[in-house]
């Protein structure tokens, strides 16, 4: 008796399980449609092209210093010509580090404008998962072998307030 009852409980957990919906989304193609990545977008490639002037810059003064140097260096005292020399030893490292610190800056500065967006497309997600009563919800790119779900993109779209462009052909073999 008590060996049924448990199978029994087994059992309705089991259909309890496969009950449950489950959705698939792409963070990534939801938060690609957001008018804030746009925006996004646009302000990290002026923070590009501001972090490509100041290397462009750094390498000016580079040259001009040392064609400087070149044209005046017999002219110049020994000590003179050797603190020149470390002044342009100097600049030269820093013209060489500023390819890596520039990406640096801007790592850090992309991180800081998606991150908002990220957490707003995720909040939209759980919000639509919940009132849609989904128990889960997979993102579709790490997703190789599931049960059948829903395409939960459109859904969340409409919660942003995002028009849905028409899917290209061959679309995600989901459902």
């Amino acid at each position: 008796m008590k060996k049924m009852l448990v199978v029994a409980v087994m059992a309705l957990g089991a259909f309890n399980v496969s009950a449950q919906k489950i959705g698939y989304i792409s963070p990534d193609e939801l938060i690609g449609s957001m008018p804030e990545a746009d925006k996004a977008d646009k302000e990290l490639q002026v923070y590009q092209e501001e972090l490509g002037k100041q290397g462009q810059d750094m390498m000016k003064e580079l040259s001009v210093k040392d064609s400087l140097f070149v044209k005046d260096s017999a002219k110049l005292s020994p000590t003179m010509k050797d603190l020149k020399r470390r002044e342009l030893i100097e600049l030269y490292q820093k013209v060489q580090g500023w390819q890596n610190q520039a990406q640096e800056l801007y790592n850090v500065e992309a991180q800081k404008k998606i991150a908002p967006i990220r957490t707003k497309a995720l909040d939209a997600i759980k919000t639509v998962a919940k009132e849609n009563g989904y128990a889960y919800v997979m993102d579709v790119q790490s997703v190789i072998v599931a049960p059948p779900g829903d395409d939960l993109l459109p859904l969340v779209k409409k919660k942003l307030g995002i028009k849905d462009t028409p899917a290209p052909a061959g679309g995600t073999p989901r459902n």
